[in-house]
């Protein structure tokens, strides 16, 4: 028996009977690793790819920010793993699954944050960060070939946010999980740059889940662990009230001002050009990857590439530095001397 065997036959003896356990297999069939799980092996390709390396300098909610204690998309990942693998572990769900969804669930994400998510969207009618994440494990990573991920893995990546149904109750966690994140986090970054303080925190919420930033993450943890124990992920009433609560007031007083009008035109403006200087120089622009082969098709559920498709791959991948410093090289004077 391998050590493989032996993780599996130890996670069906303590795993729910609500826990993913078995994978519905991979594009390209592969050997079985005589050390790890499925799950884990999915772990691994996504920590190890480049496209993970490149969050540590993505915004997370403050752009560019000047100091070396706040979230990054990098950092934000981590905490969304931690968090989520928590939760699986008092749930008896699948640790290895559960941590492969959350470390690849940003994979996608754009340059300036939501910014430059709602940029590409208008650019292009129609961009998700979560569809760019799985079209990166899926297409772009490894040369073109992509990461060949399990499908439980894909799935879980796809719809952690928005209307997303995941089909495993792993993949479900995750979602709850990045929202309890960066709903905490950004809270204390909030109050690190000045934007908040303690007092302005809506009272109710605080009453309900704590005064501090480690005991509103204690409190959520263990309403979802008592909450989920029969099958769907679920929050309490009254805790999920909250963190919605909690979350509409950042919106209103944190994510409206950290990157306001003005910086938010900025980015608009070296994205739209870097967009248009690429349109006209395609040659300039990574080629795109080639279609996975008929004969194994990939559900689900990407919509077709179309001809920006290579731009868009290009730009969503810049970090932020990255993206300025290719405006810089384009458009801006350089001395001869």
């Amino acid at each position: 028996m391998t050590i493989r065997q032996m993780v599996e036959d130890s996670q069906q003896q303590f795993c729910s009977p609500h826990a993913c356990m078995d994978s519905r297999g991979r594009q390209y069939p592969v050997t079985p690793d005589d050390l790890r799980t499925e799950f884990a092996r999915d772990r691994d390709r996504i920590l190890h790819c480049k496209a993970f390396r490149r969050l540590k300098h993505k915004t997370q909610m403050l752009l560019s920010p000047q100091g070396d204690h706040y979230r990054t998309r990098l950092t934000h990942t981590m905490e969304v793993a931690q968090i989520a693998r928590s939760c699986a572990r008092a749930l008896r769900l699948n640790e290895d699954l559960t941590e492969a969804i959350a470390l690849g669930h940003d994979l996608g994400h754009t340059p300036f944050g939501h910014s430059g998510e709602r940029i590409l969207r208008r650019l292009l009618g129609h961009f998700e960060h979560a569809e760019q994440s799985l079209r990166v494990v899926d297409f772009l990573e490894n040369d073109g070939q992509g990461l060949n991920l399990t499908q439980e893995v894909r799935d879980g990546i796809l719809n952690h946010s928005g209307d997303g149904q995941p089909g495993t109750h792993e993949g479900e966690l995750c979602g709850l999980c990045d929202r309890i994140a960066y709903v905490n986090h950004d809270i204390d970054d909030a109050m690190r740059c000045g934007l908040l303080s303690d007092a302005d925190l809506p009272r109710r919420c605080i009453q309900v889940l704590g005064p501090t930033h480690g005991q509103r993450i204690d409190t959520m943890i263990r309403d979802v662990v008592a909450n989920s124990q029969d099958g769907p992920i679920a929050m309490s009433d009254e805790v999920g009230r909250a963190l919605d609560e909690l979350r509409s007031f950042l919106f209103a007083n944190v994510y409206n001002r950290t990157i306001d009008a003005r910086q938010e035109e900025r980015a608009a403006f070296v994205m739209e050009h870097l967009f248009a200087y690429y349109k006209d120089n395609p040659i300039l622009c990574p080629a795109a990857p080639p279609p996975p082969s008929p004969a194994t098709p990939l559900p689900p559920f990407l919509p077709p590439p179309g001809p920006d498709q290579p731009i868009v791959d290009f730009i969503a991948g810049m970090a932020d530095g990255f993206a300025l410093e290719a405006f810089r090289e384009i458009f801006m004077p350089r001395p001869l001397v």
